[in-house]
């Protein structure tokens, strides 16, 4: 499995530096860097640093970390951090996959990590999406059956929380699975990552109005964040 990409972001330095230790420690875990609060952490998200899971302190000036967890893009992962047990119910209201009480012992963190570990297994292994040779169609997991999709008639791909709807000619199908682990299956010379919340079929791109790719009545906003790429690579096919 590839490591995951960890951020910590907490306003008391003594506990950051101890849980970003603790991420170095930890084989499965890669560090992506330490932030003093929700709102450096946020703008650093905005400019496309990449991280799959965050440890989060919840009690922090400006915005809070429950505050923060809602505005990150669906594939992020929280494990919150906290001083307060009462702000358990409230982590998980938000779908934080874990709650750590500070200070924190290196067994409740490895316990939390392994806990995001088989997560992002378990969706990964759900969303392999296991392209063929020919890379003309993909198989996903769908409504407790397994469903084959070709990949001619995908428009684009939106994330919706921990799921990916794929909106095809046929309409639109659900699978559980992150945008990450979609984004890395699919072949990347067709399906281009324009914002956090959508994946385009270049192939079947007809019009670009205004930094938004038109599908019908749907405008898809090209992102800072992504658009160097999708450019780059439209520029190949551009006359």
């Amino acid at each position: 499995m590839s490591l995951l990409r960890s951020i910590v972001v907490d306003d008391e330095p003594l506990a950051r530096e101890l849980v970003e230790g603790y991420v170095n420690q930890t084989p499965f875990l890669e560090s992506a860097g330490s932030y003093p609060d929700a709102l450096s952490a946020m703008e650093a998200i905005r400019n496309g640093m990449q991280a799959e899971l965050l440890f989060l302190d919840i009690q922090m000036p400006n915005l809070s970390g429950l505050e923060l967890s809602r505005l990150l893009p669906p594939e992020m992962k929280v494990i919150f951090i906290t001083a307060f047990e009462q702000y358990a119910v409230e982590g998980f209201r938000v779908e934080a996959l874990d709650y750590l009480l500070k200070p924190v012992s290196y067994a409740d963190f490895l316990s939390a990590a392994q806990k995001a570990q088989r997560q992002f297994e378990l969706e990964r292994g759900a969303v392999k999406a296991n392209v063929s040779v020919e890379e003309r169609s993909i198989f996903v997991k769908t409504d407790y059956k397994i469903v084959q999709i070709h990949l001619d008639s995908v428009l684009y791909l939106e994330g919706v929380k921990d799921y990916v709807r794929i909106h095809t000619d046929d309409g639109p199908v659900m699978t559980l699975m992150s945008m990450k682990a979609m984004e890395e299956a699919l072949p990347d010379t067709r399906f281009i990552r324009v914002h956090r919340s959508f994946i385009v079929n270049l192939d079947r791109v007809t019009t670009i109005e205004r930094n938004r790719i038109v599908f019908g009545k749907v405008y898809i906003p090209i992102t800072d964040s992504y658009k160097d790429r999708f450019m780059e690579i439209l520029s190949r096919r551009l006359l």
